[in-house]
């Protein structure tokens, strides 16, 4: 038994509610598309005799590449701003 004690009524239930519903979509979403992409590559590999493995790694890399790229241009954008005194 838990000595943690709340409620939530009301909005709260309805905004928690369609959160945990829509969280739920969104994962079962995240599942298919992963699921998709390892056929994908299996596919892939099998026809190229590559190791689904090797493509997968470069497939990450690729992504995360583009992830720093992109944290590198909202640095720059964050240092121009704050430069100007235009930063929230």
């Amino acid at each position: 038994m838990s000595d943690y004690d709340r409620t939530f009524n009301g909005e709260a239930k309805i905004k928690l509610t369609q959160l945990v519903n829509e969280g739920m979509g969104v994962l079962q979403e995240i599942e298919d598309l992963t699921v998709g992409l390892n056929e994908t590559i299996k596919a892939i590999a099998e026809e190229l005799e590559i190791k689904p493995g090797t493509l997968k790694k470069a497939v990450k890399i690729a992504y995360k590449a583009k992830l720093g790229e992109t944290n590198r241009d909202h640095d720059e954008l964050n240092t121009i701003l704050e430069t100007v005194g235009k930063t929230l």
